[in-house]
């Protein structure tokens, strides 16, 4: 199913950026993971992965390896020889579902996306079935390495229902974020946010806003958005290495003061796990 769906299409009409957005439409044909792409993602250490636990709650959850870790096996098929650890939200998680890889090297600011289906989930390899794969702009990628610990999350913790202050404190401080949002047909996507330290700001003590900037004008997040409110967020303490998960519902404030674009993105928070 190729182009864009309804709900990018609604948006992209609403932000007035209709003609620039058509342009890009083929990078949405039937993903090829081959060539110049299947190079890039043979080379990359880091990827995170938006998906659902067994309770069918929306996670975004990180995934990491030696170079190598992310083999393409076929045309459509992305071998990755990791899965999310014990305590990780995501551990254990169901194949047979809807997943968005976002794949990124944040020396370099390159990223692709990899959205398909989950077919295997074993013990540290997972196996996707490509359904779109396509490369992002550099736009508003630190160009810095990204330190993940390799610690295992608490696993008998479980997911909290509010953020606590050092969960604030972490949001406030990053310069680097993962957006999880989903659509019924399309399935699941992961796609990176960034912006100044502060960018990530909370309104409330479960609301978390961040202004959306300008970008490729494709709309893919927004446009699930528009569709399905559920969302994930995941950021990573740039000190310890350890994950922040957030999952929840968000909307786009349109008309926002104080934006460039007149847009923010508004995360109700529903669900925490990590640090």
């Amino acid at each position: 199913m190729a182009g864009f769906h309804a709900g990018e299409l609604a948006v992209q009409r609403r932000a007035g950026v209709e003609d620039a957005a058509a342009r890009l439409s083929g990078m949405l044909a039937p993903a090829e993971l081959r060539g110049g792409l299947g190079l890039f993602l043979a080379g990359r250490t880091y990827a995170a992965m938006s998906a659902r636990d067994r309770a069918g709650r929306l996670w975004v959850s990180p995934l990491a390896g030696d170079p190598g870790f992310l083999a393409v096996t076929g045309p459509t098929t992305l071998e990755i020889g990791a899965a999310p650890e014990p305590g990780d939200p995501l551990h254990g998680l169901p194949a047979g579902q809807a997943v968005g890889l976002l794949v990124i090297e944040y020396v370099a600011r390159r990223r692709a996306r990899v959205n398909g289906r989950l077919v295997t989930a074993d013990a540290g390899r997972l196996v996707v079935e490509a359904s779109e794969a396509y490369g992002n702009c550099p736009q508003y990628i630190p160009p810095r390495p990204l330190h993940l610990s390799t610690a295992a999350a608490d696993a008998g913790s479980g997911p909290r229902s509010a953020l606590t202050e050092a969960d604030v404190d972490l949001l406030t401080s990053v310069d680097t974020a993962v957006l999880g949002t989903t659509h019924p047909e399309r399935g699941n996507d992961a796609s990176h946010r960034g912006g100044p330290v502060g960018f990530l700001r909370v309104e409330a003590p479960s609301r978390v806003v961040w202004d959306d900037l300008p970008g490729n004008r494709m709309f893919n997040s927004l446009g699930n958005l528009a569709v399905d409110p559920e969302a994930a967020l995941l950021v990573v303490d740039p000190v310890s290495g350890r994950p922040l998960h957030l999952s929840g519902r968000a909307e786009v404030r349109w008309d926002a003061a104080g934006s460039a674009t007149g847009r923010q993105v508004v995360l109700d928070v529903e669900a925490v796990v990590g640090r």
